[in-house]
Order: C-alpha cells, then sequence, then structure tokens
C-alpha cells in the first residue's frame, strides 16, 4: 500500500512512519514541520520514504500528497488543549476545517482507507465516577481541542458508505514514551523529568482520571486498524489503549516516584473543578481487533529517565520539546 500519513514528522507520526516502513509499506509524509524536521531525518535513506513539505489547509498541497495514495493516517493536528486555547482559529482551520476538506478529497481521488487520530479527550467530564467510559458514552467535549475532534469524527462516521473510503475513528488515550519528536509537554513524560532533573513538580487536581499510552502503541493500533477486514473496521469508533492504565494523577506520581527511586517533592495544588475527568475501558478494540499493548507507563517512565540519565535527551527546557 501506498500510505499517506499527515503529521509524519511529530510525535506520534514519526514513530508511526517508521513502523510501516518496517514492515514493508510505501509511505509519504505531509508535514508542515512547525516543529521542525530533525524526526524525519534518519528515515530519507529508506526506501519507499517519501516527504512532501506543505501545510494541510492548502487543497492544492493536499491533492498533490494524496496522489496514488490509496490509504490516509490523518494525524496532523493543533494538538493539546493549551495549544488550541492559544491559537484557537489556527486549530480550528487546521483540525476542523482542513480535516474535512482532506476527507472530501480523499472521497474525489478513491482512497481506500482513511484513519481519524481522534482522542479520548472527547469523552470530557464522566458524570459516574465509578464506571468506564466506553464507545457508546455520551461525548462531552469541554475544549476547543476536543470540540474540533468530536466534529470531524462526527462528519466522517455520518460520510462512511459503501462507495466512500472505510473510515475508521482512534479514541486515543494519554501518549507518553520516547519519540524522535520527543515532547515533555505530555503527562508522564513531564511528570518524569521535572522529577528527575528538578527533583519537584506541581500537580493541580490529583484526584483526576486519564488513561494512558504508549506512543508505539498507539502507532501499532493503527498499523493493526490498517491491517483489519475493512468489515471490521468501517464507520466504527475504537478506544486505543487498556484498561488497567487509567490512572489518577496521584497515582501517577507514586508510579514514577517508585521508578526513579529519588527523594523528591510533589506539590498538589487542590481543584475541585476540572474540565477533563475521565476513565476509560479498551475492551471493543481488544475483543474486535485483538489488540494488546506491549509497554505500560512503568515501562515508559523507565526508558525516559534512562534517556535523560545517559545524556540521550539534553536542554530539557527548549520549547521544541513542547507543542
Amino acid at each position: 500500500m501506498k500510505i499517506l500519513v499527515t503529521g509524519g514528522a511529530g510525535y506520534m507520526g514519526s514513530v508511526l512512519t517508521r513502523l510501516l516502513l518496517t514492515s514493508g509499506q510505501e509511505v509519504r509524509v505531509l508535514d508542515s514541520l512547525l516543529y521542525g524536521g530533525r524526526s524525519l531525518l534518519g528515515l530519507y535513506h529508506e526506501e519507499g520514504f517519501h516527504f512532501v513539505r506543505g501545510d494541510i489547509r492548502s487543497a492544492s498541497v493536499a491533492e498533490q500528497a494524496l496522489d496514488g495514495v490509496a490509504v490516509v493516517v490523518h494525524l496532523a493536528a493543533v494538538v493539546g488543549d493549551p495549544a488550541c486555547a492559544r491559537q484557537p482559529k489556527l486549530a480550528q482551520e487546521i483540525n476542523q476545517d482542513a480535516s474535512l476538506q482532506l476527507f472530501d478529497l480523499c472521497q474525489r481521488e478513491g482512497v481506500q482507507r482513511f484513519v481519524y487520530a481522534s482522542t479520548c479527550s472527547n469523552y470530557g467530564r464522566m458524570t459516574d465516577t465509578t464506571d468506564y467510559l466506553n464507545e457508546d458514552s455520551v461525548l462531552r467535549p469541554v475544549s476547543l481541542y476536543a470540540e474540533t475532534k468530536v466534529a470531524v469524527e462526527r462528519a466522517l462516521l455520518k460520510s462512511s458508505t459503501s462507495s466512500g473510503p472505510t473510515v475508521s475513528v482512534l479514541r486515543f488515550a494519554t501518549l507518553f514514551g520516547l519519540s524522535p519528536r520527543m515532547r515533555f509537554d505530555l503527562t508522564v513524560n513531564e511528570f518524569t523529568m521535572e522529577l528527575i532533573t528538578k527533583r519537584k513538580v506541581t500537580v493541580y487536581g490529583k484526584q483526576f482520571w486519564r488513561p494512558y499510552i504508549h506512543v508505539l502503541d498507539a502507532a501499532r493500533a493503527i498499523a493493526l486498524v490498517l491491517n483489519s477486514p475493512a468489515g471490521k473496521v468501517d464507520g466504527q469508533a475504537f478506544n486505543v489503549g487498556e484498561t488497567t492504565q487509567n490512572y489518577q494523577k496521584a497515582q501517577l506520581v507514586d508510579l514514577i516516584r517508585a521508578q526513579i527511586g529519588h527523594q523528591n517533592q510533589v506539590d498538589y495544588v487542590q481543584k475541585t473543578e476540572d474540565p477533563r475527568d475521565y476513565r476509560v475501558s479498551f475492551e471493543k478494540i481488544k475483543q474486535e481487533l485483538g489488540f494488546r499493548i506491549t509497554r505500560t507507563v512503568d515501562t515508559g517512565v523507565r526508558e525516559i529517565a534512562d534517556a535523560i540519565s545517559q545524556g540521550l535527551i539534553t536542554d530539557l527546557d527548549n520549547p521544541t520539546y513542547r507543542n
């Protein structure tokens, strides 16, 4: 297959692109290189790798990138609540308008499969803190980021027909772990880095729940969906993660402290209200597609701690490590 990965220079995209190339696929990456292109440098010698630099908002750029493509994995976005809140107009244009335009072009160009990267953040705040949310739960977006994701999800799933591309929506748990385009504004990565390098961390709302998944396992889930029979994934939304990897923030901090073994300080700032609080079930993707994670939060903490202590990652306050 010739696969287009939009946002392929990003945190998950650079991991996914490597995974697909290793499996023998031909991969074209479309990326504006907002955070640079170093994550792709090691791929230029790989047979089957192609790169197009451009803005996903441009229809002509998207058409160029789609030439001859059978599969699209759409990752390109302004990612995260803070980034979207800081540039709301840009977030609306890229996350929603450009995504819908891209899908329309895919229908016109005869693309066979379209995989859309969404987020468990769409669930917002759970009403029953003793229960787990699943794909049939009500979506309660409480941020611009989630609102744009929900809007695109609904349009794609509504447009899923026998005559168009096979459409799959993947709602990812919060990512963590090492990537060629490293980020330290993700909870596990950030808490681990702060506790190792500064011996302290400030945690807001220690009681609130989030699910977590290693970035490599997230990429593996995409590859699994691409290799699954169309009838099993068409018009379907899947939560991507592992049910055992739901943690309250305080639990997460305790886990990290146990792993790194440092004397450190944790300042908990009490919050009685949080726009996001969700504990998620991932049984659907496990039961229907056989998805299993290969790395836990423990694994991610150990690899990040080792990479920092060994000096593989330096200049940790560099803004390129944050969206």
